[in-house]
């Protein structure tokens, strides 16, 4: 059959659906993925020598052919392949060890290219273990893809090796590549000094000099980039042009009067959040914004201003958390907040503990029954993922509030926002404590609005934070027991795990870390939580810690999220090395909630220079988005807690350090969608934002 790059890539030669399962491993399903597949380094075989002119660690390739052929045993009793390989020039030994089908592919007689290094070998020079290709008759004259060149090297998985994947990937560009159509307009290409896109497909995988499958990685990164800032400017476009919702109108006195009687003075960053928000409140299409925010820079009061401006407009709004505790906590304090004005809150979760047949729990019992529907008559609706049941019958919903809104599937979201009836999409505010490194922040989430709360309300104290390492442990625990004494500050306790495991023995769990600290401070209640308990059991154990009745919480990272213990002082993050710097710095968010002076210590066995300096950076940095900026650099994308979810998607080429790339994309996108909104000019483009999804326009 005739491929394209679109077809299934079971149908290039030799792969099949075997193979076409380990590609989809590495995220290869078409041709087109296959060309964008892109290596990672490159073993560098362009030296070609005569055999007599080889060197001792030198990397070679040689050209010559098979005179002879046998196993051998060394005297450690490992297998060896041994092939004398000559050219015009001399004669050389060859080994291999354990591969022993070799005696098949390099028969007496077989003209072949070696590719590898030169080493001693008793007394003989030797090329050991190297790539090699059989060549037919003309050797010299070969075209090579695995020797005598720089030679690609792919990310593998079992059952596919490199030199399989060159193979393949160098059929598909010479049967498809003239398909590649390459719609960056011209005038973007020489502004940036790009090379074109077949030329750098080409490159990329079989470059000549190593500065040419770099300017190919640079225009692939670019093209990467630029369209996935497209894809967003696009996306919120089509948010503004299509949606319609409830424009509100906004009573500033009313504003100034609900914040006057907050028992507290806002920061400037929440005062100035709550504009920009009231701004997005007042036209005709949904607001679309994420709220970020240091643990405890106050959220929730912004988006409780919000509601209480729904409830003023006659619409409902709802606040959505993803963990029963945390519902319950936003539930206390926004009905506090409220309830001077005689505003009616709702908390709404499952109910799977009573009988009512809606399995719907409605705290107060504020709402209407008929046979199919729970009809809540409050105007502002708090509460889990109970909140997207289609038994609930929402009224005029014209704002939706999402906490820590990476922990929603997008499914999840889209149901909620799909509630509203009327035709009339509800304001979206989304709400998340995880830092969002700023090069990220800028650019990426170009589809959505943000406002950060980067200070922290008045007469808090920054958290002195220590790294221990293994040695310091035992004299850090007679010092929390004199601050217990000294303050009654409680102490959480965090470890990665709920039960000891057999492959990661010196990572502490839980259970296992309870046990040994009930014997280490006999004096004092401890509390065990961790996420197989149940809600009832969850609950119990934190009230007992919010009434001081538990001195010691050990606790797996279950209590990253919204709890609110203003009189834990202490946060012990046992191997601390297994966490990201966001997550550290959320779990140090959960001590500090009041103006006692709180401590951060993160114990950890690890002594590897990088883990060590990594983690000293919680000493000296209390912003959330410098931490994440640290984590970018040191750990990669990969390791930020909670990308992924946030719509953040894996960058296949560029890297999400490269902020200057980053920065020209952005500006380029800027620029087109200024002279073009409609990219009338641009028709390739435009095909390619309507039928394509974020990741087929990445791989394009």
């Amino acid at each position: 059959m005739d491929l394209t790059l679109a077809t299934p890539v079971q149908y290039v030669p030799r792969v099949g659906p075997a193979r076409a399962k380990l590609l989809k491993k590495l995220g290869v399903e078409t041709v087109r993925d296959l060309l964008y597949y892109i290596p990672f380094r490159y073993d560098d075989f362009s030296l070609v020598s005569p055999i007599a002119r080889v060197q001792a660690g030198e990397t070679v390739t040689i050209s010559g052919t098979v005179t002879a052929f046998h196993n051998a045993y060394t005297k450690s009793g490992k297998k060896m392949q041994e092939v004398k390989v000559n050219d015009a020039s001399g004669v050389i030994d060859v080994i291999w060890f354990n591969q022993p089908f070799l005696a098949r592919v390099l028969p007496t007689g077989t003209n072949v290219r070696l590719a590898g290094k030169i080493d001693w070998f008793g007394h003989k020079l030797v090329l050991s273990s190297p790539s090699y290709e059989v060549t037919g008759r003309d050797p010299v004259n070969h075209e090579s893809l695995h020797t005598g060149r720089l030679v690609p090297v792919y990310p593998e998985t079992a059952g596919l090796t490199s030199k399989w994947l060159r193979g393949r990937i160098a059929f598909v560009l010479e049967t498809t590549m003239h398909q590649l159509i390459d719609a960056i307009p011209e005038s973007i290409q020489s502004d940036h000094h790009l090379v074109p896109l077949p030329h750098a497909i080409q490159s990329v995988h079989f470059p000549d000099t190593l500065k040419q499958a770099e300017m190919a990685r640079q225009r692939l990164a670019f093209d990467e980039l630029f369209f996935l800032q497209l894809r967003a400017w696009h996306e919120r476009r089509i948010w503004e042009q299509t949606k319609k919702s409830y424009p509100f109108n906004i009573d500033q006195s009313k504003v100034s009067i609900i914040l006057a009687s907050l028992p507290f003075s806002l920061t400037d960053d929440q005062h100035r959040a709550i504009q920009e928000i009231l701004n997005d409140l007042t036209r005709s299409f949904p607001m679309n914004r994420l709220l970020e925010g240091d643990v405890g820079s106050g959220k929730t009061v912004v988006a409780m201003v919000a509601m209480y401006l729904a409830h003023l407009n006659g619409l409902q709004s709802v606040l959505m958390a993803p963990t029963q505790i945390l519902a319950e906590q936003h539930y206390a304090t926004i009905k506090g907040f409220l309830e001077p004005f005689d505003i009616s809150v709702s908390l709404i979760t499952g109910n799977r503990s009573t009988n009512q047949e809606s399995g719907i729990r409605v705290k107060p019992q504020q709402m209407s029954h008929d046979s199919k529907f729970v009809i809540p008559d409050s105007s502002i609706l708090i509460g889990t993922h109970a909140l997207l049941s289609k038994k609930i019958k929402y009224q005029r919903l014209g704002l939706v509030v999402i906490d820590e809104q990476q922990r929603f599937g997008v499914e999840q979201r889209s149901t909620l926002e799909d509630l509203s009836k009327r035709g009339k999409t509800p304001h979206l505010l989304t709400m998340t404590a995880t830092p969002i490194p700023r090069t990220i922040a800028r650019t990426i989430m170009g589809n959505l609005d943000l406002s950060v709360l980067a200070t922290i309300p008045d007469g808090r104290k920054k958290i002195k934070t220590w790294v221990v390492p293994n040695e310091k442990r035992e004299k850090s625990y007679p010092w929390i027991t004199a601050h217990i004494n000294q303050t009654g500050g409680q102490v959480f306790v965090i470890c990665p795990l709920i039960d000891q495991s057999e492959t990661l023995l010196a990572v502490k769990s839980a259970k296992a870390e309870y046990e040994r600290l009930c014997s280490l401070f006999p004096g004092y209640s401890l509390g065990l939580l961790h996420g197989r308990m149940k809600p009832k059991e969850k609950n119990d154990v934190l009230d007992r810690f919010r009434r001081g009745e538990i001195h010691i919480l050990v606790a797996t990272p279950v209590v990253e999220v919204g709890i609110d213990i203003p009189n834990a002082t202490i946060m012990i993050i046992e191997a601390s090395e297994r966490f990201g710097l966001s997550q550290l710095h959320q779990l140090r968010g959960r001590v500090g909630r009041a103006d006692l002076q709180s401590y951060c210590l993160l114990f950890t066995q690890q002594v590897e220079e990088l883990t060590l300096t990594r983690l000293k950076a919680m000493e000296t940095t209390h912003s959330g988005p410098l931490l994440a900026e640290i984590d970018l650099q040191l750990r990669g994308p990969g390791e930020l807690f909670g990308t992924r979810q946030h719509g953040i998607v894996d960058l296949h080429i560029a890297h999400w350090t490269d902020s200057t790339l980053i920065a020209e994309a952005g500006v380029s996108v800027k620029e087109l969608v200024t002279r073009d909104p409609t990219l009338t000019r641009f028709p390739l483009l435009r095909q390619k934002l309507e039928e394509s999804t974020i990741d087929e326009t990445i791989a394009d």
